[in-house]
Formats: structure tokens, C-alpha cells, sequence
């Protein structure tokens, strides 16, 4: 060490004497007189090393004070010497050394430091003057008071009763301590004294003795920064402020928790050893910068225990679960379950029996991968029952067995016709319960084309299986379909059946021959005919031929016409045990004939007798016949005498026409005939009478009550003849 390094540590111990001295003349305060202790980092501390004398003293003589330290390489001794156990050479974490007897219990903390130059002589970041907390100048030229306010350390935690002395702050002088002066007092301040926190640490006004009052927590708040001062009776600050930092020493009163769970892990059936399952991690409340906060991981337990009580390995440090079962063992098949429970510990103090444990369960599930091809349980299958020809749906159930998880694609069967199959008639579907075949019939079969059906089936699953895996020949099946012969019903050809005529046809005409064969080829069997449906009861059919004749007119008009076409059903019946029937389609498509005169529309109307407008009302035709038998329709007046005097008829259009006066009439009811013809060939002529009311019409309203009896176009003409005749 050079000379300045040993000028640096000398000054130190220097202090310390002093300090300690100064504390020593005062009255005695139970526990390290000294919280801090620093130790030079030498590059290597060998076993047996005495390394520094921790000062403690339970002011009843230290009778049987026991030490303990957080570090397994240093011992402490009765007489308070800290000896290295082994050769340590790197640099330790701060020691915290834990004291107690019948009288006292404290904390100190040992740190290892490193000496340098004499710029800033610098320890761990700390200015070895501020560790000193005096001036950077050199106290002892100094001839004024100042405040001697050491830095405190104070365990978290701490026991009833309350207050403890912490530390103690002084007056000093050439680094003598003094008395106050007559009328001074220490006075405390900051955040835990006279702030938020209030009350939790105080000060002995005339000793400087710094005093804690109730239980620390480290978590909540790790360090605080106070402010010592000497005030004279006025109040009056004479000495300091003077920083005062008290660090919680943190115990050890956190268990590791597990904060993430539930932890659930999926491994795949087979994998090799040292497989990665999980990870998982615990979280420790206490000093990370400590053992408090050191976790190592543990399996306590795993259930169950077969086929080995340790198939997994949790890494202690990183928390990571691997397999260390073979592969082979790793067989969720033969395994006694496919989910294991392991009771995880974490354990603070890097797992020492004084650390404290936290524990959680982790869920492993074996996972399968598709290692066993289904198989069928029987290689030829029969049907267990006769197949009806022309029957389609389920016919055959096929079953198979695989031992994979019965959950996944791995298990799920995938069935495929390979042969005999060209029609596409059957199809298979899988039913995702049973894992079973349904074999279906989707076309219906004919027995007359072919007797007997083999099948060759292959299954597989969903998912691929592994490399070293194949299907074999029990993954293949054989079905035999043995079709019956059924009496099956005539069919008629073709279907629907058609035919054109016009209507009105004259009662008993021929219409069609209908014709239905028997699928039963090989079966000679007779048919008869009938009629199913005839709603308009306009057909007869020959039951031996199939000859359709009409027994009524046909209408195309009819309500039982849709689209100009009458549908009516027919029924052909074989001779067969049990017999069978069958049904065809006959469709007339009616051609129109001009069977249906026109109507007119309106057949009354009114008019004013005043009216300005002599248009009395337009008329409309209509006509049930098609448009060539129809429209374009022709209105004329009815050959009635005189009529030609009073009204005029106008066409407007194909299908309508103007009636209006000639002149204006008196107030009465008056019978017009009109007459409208139809375009077809010969056209029909239908002659309706027209009543119009000519009406009185004052202030909008229009009264007709008082028109006479209805006057007849020929009696109006008379009267208005011989009117003209009076007035020559």
C-alpha cells in the first residue's frame, strides 16, 4: 500500500476512535456503536484473516452476544472479530452482520471498500470527508462548532419496544465533542421527522441521540434524508443544518411469491431428455443488492412419481423445467397419466436452510404426437342385412382403433374409398364421437345393372404421422354390398308428358298414348293405368293402353289453367308382390279460340246537366280470349232511333273510347246501348246498355235525387221532334 492509501486509512480509524470515544463518555446506547464498518479491498482475503472488530455493546457487559453473518465465507467471533473463512478473492457483497443477547438486538453492515489517490479520496462513490461529515478542509484547524452527524443504518423490521436509539449526533470542535452551549438544543427535520412520515424518528433535544419509533418497512421506503440542526431558545439556528442520511437495512421478511401462475407447461411425448418444458419465475420483495432477495428454485414433489419420481429438473437459478426422463419412458401411451403436478419451491437467502420459501404448482400436460396409425377391427366386413336396391343413407358402420389422444388430429380418422367406387354411390363420413366409419349409399343402386359391390377402404388420420410411423395393411378394410331385388315402380318416359290442342275440342277426343315401362326387366310383370289427378274432371284414360280422351270441353279460360297449361297426374301400377306404382306428369298446352265476347266498363255514369264539358265518361273493354282474339275493339252506338241525336262515341285507343254529348239534356236517367266487337276470327259482338244520369249541380255539389224516371233514347227523340215541329 502506498504511503498516501495508508495516510487515508489511518485518518479513517482515526475517526472512528474518536467517535466511538466521544459515544463511550456519554451514556451507554445497546447495539453497534458503529453502523457502518468499512474494510480495505485487498486482492484476496485469506482463511483465517482477521479482517476488522465489529464494535457492539448490550451495555450489560456483552455477556453471551451471539453473531451471525450473511455471508457463508466470514465468521464473526464472540469477541466481535470478522475472519474470513476461506480465500476470497473477489469482491464480496456488503456484509450485514446481525447481533443480539439477552439485552439487545442490532444490525451493522461491513462494507469493502477501495482506497485511491488522494484527489477526492474516494470510497464507493462516497468522499471520504462527507463519510466524515465534517468540512473538506480539515476539521481539526478548524477552532468553531460544527455538527457531527454520522450516517445511521437501521434494521427494517425491528421488534417492540419503541423508541430505539439509532445513532448519535455531536458538537465538535478541533474533533473534540463539546457540551451545547447554555440554552441550545439539537432539532430534527425533514421527511420522517417534522414531514410525512411524521414521528417516525426523533431527537433528544439536549444529547443529539437519534431515536426511531416504530417499526421500519425497507420497501416502502429504503432511505431518508434528514437535516440536523443546533437552535439557540429563540429558535435560532447556530450550528448546521447538517445532512443526517438513515439507510433501512433490509431484512429478510419477504417469501419469494409466484405472481404469474397458474404455470401450465406442454411437452411432446417422446422428446429427448433436457427438453425446455416452462420457465418459471418468482418475485422477492426484499434487497435485490442482497441474499434476501437470491432465489433458487426446487422441485419439492411430483405427482405421480411413476414411471420415475424425477422426470423433470428445474434449473435452481433460472427457474427452467427440462425433462431428464429417456424419450422411450416419455410415452404418453403407456405413462399412468398425461398430466403431472410438480410442487415448485423458491427459496430467498440463495436456498440456505434460514432462507425463507415460496412455493406454487406447476401443471405439465404430455402432449401426443401421432406415433399409431389407426387400424380397422375387422379386415373384411359383410353386411349385416341385405341392401335394398334404390334405398340410399347409412348402411355400414366401420370401426377402428387408435391408441393416440383421442382429443387431437393424431386419433381422428380420415376414411377413403380407394376402389370400386366409379359411379361415386357411396360415401363415407366420419362420426367425430365414436371415431366410426358411416358407409352411405348417396346414389340410389340398381340391381338390374349390378348384384354385388366391393369396396376397398383405406383410413388415416388428420394429422401426418411421425416419420418412423406407416400405415399397414390393417389400415385397409374390404366391404361387400349385396343389392336385393325390390318391385320397383314403372316409370314413366318421358316425364313430364305433352301435348297441344285447342280449346273446346269436341268431347271424347284423343289427346295422347302414354307409355310406362317396368325396371323390373328381368321380372315379367303387366301395368294399368288410372288417372291420380284431374281437378277439372275433363280426362279419361284407357287402363290397359294409356289412351287419354277428353270427357268434357276444354277451357282455356278455366281457373284449373295456369300459363295456358292444364297438369294433371297419372298412375301406372305393375302387377308385382306387393305391387308397385309409379306416377308421370300430363301436361295439355290449350291453343285460344275466340270463345269469349268483350265486356264494357263502365255501365253507369253522371254528368251535369249544365256541364261546360260534353264528355261524359270513357269507356273500357276487356276480353278473356288471348290479344288476337281481343283487342283492337270496336264501340259503336246501339241501333236505337235518335240515338245519333244525343250521344257521340269516339275511339281513343285499341281498348277504349269517349262518349259524349251532342247537346245538353235535361235532369234525368237515360239508357244508352253500346256495342263492342272483339278482333277475332269471326269476331264476337257484345251489346250492354249504358245508363247515364244527368244531374243538378250547385256550389260543387252534384244532386241526382231529383232526375225523373228514366227516359228512354227513342221517347227523348219523339219529344224533341215534335218540339221542332211545333217551332216551324
Amino acid at each position: 500500500m502506498d504511503k498516501q492509501s495508508l495516510l487515508c486509512v489511518c485518518v479513517l480509524l482515526l475517526s472512528q476512535v474518536l467517535i466511538f470515544a466521544a459515544a463511550k463518555d456519554l451514556q451507554c446506547t445497546p447495539g453497534f456503536q458503529q453502523k457502518i464498518f468499512y474494510v480495505e479491498q485487498l486482492p484476496e482475503f485469506t482463511e483465517d484473516q482477521l479482517i476488522l472488530n465489529v464494535l457492539f455493546d448490550d451495555c450489560q457487559g456483552n455477556e453471551g452476544v451471539v453473531y451471525e453473518i450473511s455471508s457463508p465465507d466470514f465468521k464473526v467471533e464472540p469477541d466481535g472479530s470478522l475472519i474470513a473463512l476461506r480465500s476470497v478473492t473477489e469482491s464480496p457483497r456488503p456484509l450485514f452482520i446481525h447481533a443480539h443477547s439477552a439485552y439487545s438486538d442490532d444490525m451493522a453492515e461491513a462494507q469493502v471498500i477501495k482506497m485511491r489517490g488522494r484527489e477526492g479520496n474516494t470510497i464507493l462513490g462516497y468522499n471520504f470527508w462527507n463519510m466524515l461529515k465534517v468540512p473538506r478542509h480539515l476539521p481539526f484547524l478548524r477552532h468553531r462548532r460544527s455538527i457531527v452527524a454520522p450516517s445511521i443504518s437501521v434494521p427494517e423490521s425491528q421488534r417492540t419496544p419503541f423508541p430505539k436509539n439509532v445513532g448519535t449526533t455531536m458538537l465538535s470542535k478541533k474533533v473534540v465533542v463539546t457540551d451545547l452551549p447554555p440554552g441550545a438544543k439539537f432539532r430534527l427535520s425533514g421527511k420522517g421527522a417534522d414531514q410525512e412520515p411524521r414521528g417516525t424518528f426523533r431527537i433528544e433535544e439536549n444529547t443529539g441521540k437519534v431515536q426511531v419509533t416504530r417499526t421500519l418497512d425497507r420497501e416502502e421506503i429504503p432511505f431518508y434524508h434528514l437535516q440536523v440542526e443546533v437552535i439557540d431558545e429563540s429558535g435560532k439556528t447556530i450550528e448546521g443544518p447538517a445532512d443526517l442520511e438513515i439507510a433501512v437495512i433490509d431484512q429478510n421478511d419477504n417469501r419469494p411469491i409466484f405472481r404469474d401462475g397458474p404455470y401450465v407447461g406442454h411437452v411432446l411425448e417422446g422428446s429427448p431428455t433436457g427438453t425446455t418444458v416452462m420457465h418459471m419465475v418468482a418475485f422477492d420483495a426484499d434487497d435485490p443488492t442482497t441474499d434476501n432477495a437470491v432465489l433458487r428454485y426446487n422441485i419439492l414433489k411430483q405427482v405421480p412419481d411413476k414411471p420415475s419420481p424425477n422426470m423433470f429438473y428445474i434449473d435452481p437459478e433460472k427457474g427452467d423445467i427440462v425433462t431428464v426422463v429417456s424419450p422411450q419412458l416419455l410415452d404418453r401411451e403407456t405413462l399412468p397419466s398425461t398430466q403431472y403436478e410438480l410442487t415448485i419451491e423458491a427459496k430467498d437467502m440463495a436456498g440456505m436452510d434460514v432462507g425463507l420459501p415460496g412455493t406454487a404448482t406447476a401443471t405439465i400436460i404430455i402432449d401426443d404426437k401421432n406415433d399409431h396409425p389407426p387400424e380397422f377391427t375387422k379386415k373384411e366386413l359383410k353386411s349385416y342385412e341385405e341392401v335394398n336396391e334404390g334405398v340410399t343413407g347409412v348402411m355400414v358402420n366401420l370401426t377402428v382403433e387408435d391408441q393416440d389422444d383421442p382429443t387431437t388430429g393424431a386419433w381422428r380418422a380420415v376414411y377413403t374409398i380407394i376402389n370400386g367406387n366409379p359411379g361415386q354411390s357411396f360415401e363415407i363420413h366420419t362420426n367425430p364421437q365414436t371415431n366410426e366409419g358411416m358407409l352411405s349409399v348417396v346414389k340410389s343402386l340398381d340391381y338390374e345393372i349390378t348384384a354385388f359391390h366391393t369396396l376397398l377402404i383405406k383410413v388415416e388420420n388428420e394429422d401426418p404421422l411421425i416419420p418412423d410411423v406407416a400405415y399397414g395393411p390393417s389400415s385397409t378394410a374390404t366391404v361387400q354390398i349385396n343389392l336385393l331385388d325390390v318391385n320397383e315402380g314403372p316409370v314413366f318416359d318421358p316425364d313430364p308428358m305433352t301435348v297441344t290442342m285447342n280449346e273446346n275440342i269436341p268431347i271424347g277426343s284423343v289427346l295422347l298414348t302414354v307409355k310406362a315401362t317396368d325396371p323390373d326387366k328381368l321380372q315379367h310383370q303387366s301395368i294399368r293405368y288410372s288417372i291420380l289427378k284431374d281437378e277439372a274432371g275433363w280426362l279419361y284414360i284407357n287402363p290397359l293402353n294409356g289412351t287419354i280422351n277428353t270427357t268434357s270441353p276444354l277451357d282455356r279460360e278455366s281457373i284449373f289453367v295456369q300459363n295456358n297449361t292444364y297438369t294433371a297426374l297419372i298412375l301406372a301400377i305393375d302387377n308385382g308382390t306387393p305391387p308397385a306404382t309409379g306416377t308421370g306428369t300430363f301436361q295439355i298446352t290449350l291453343e285460344d279460340v275466340n270463345d269469349n265476347a268483350p265486356s264494357i266498363y263502365p255501365t253507369m255514369a253522371r254528368v251535369c246537366e249544365d256541364a261546360k264539358d260534353l264528355n261524359v265518361v270513357t269507356l273500357g273493354a276487356s276480353d278473356r280470349d288471348l290479344h288476337l282474339n281481343s283487342d283492337a275493339f270496336k264501340f259503336e252506338l246501339g241501333k236505337v232511333a235518335g240515338q245519333d241525336k244525343l250521344w257521340k262515341i269516339t275511339a281513343l285507343n285499341n281498348t277504349h273510347a269517349q262518349v259524349s254529348l251532342l247537346h245538353h239534356l235535361k235532369r234525368a236517367n237515360y239508357n244508352m246501348p253500346v256495342l263492342v266487337t272483339d278482333s277475332g276470327k269471326p269476331p264476337l259482338t257484345n251489346s250492354t246498355e249504358i245508363r247515364i244520369q244527368v244531374c243538378s249541380c250547385k256550389n260543387r255539389k252534384m244532386d241526382c235525387s231529383s232526375a225523373d224516371a228514366p227516359h228512354s233514347s227513342l221517347l227523348l227523340f219523339l219529344v224533341l221532334s215534335i218540339s221542332s215541329l211545333l217551332c216551324l
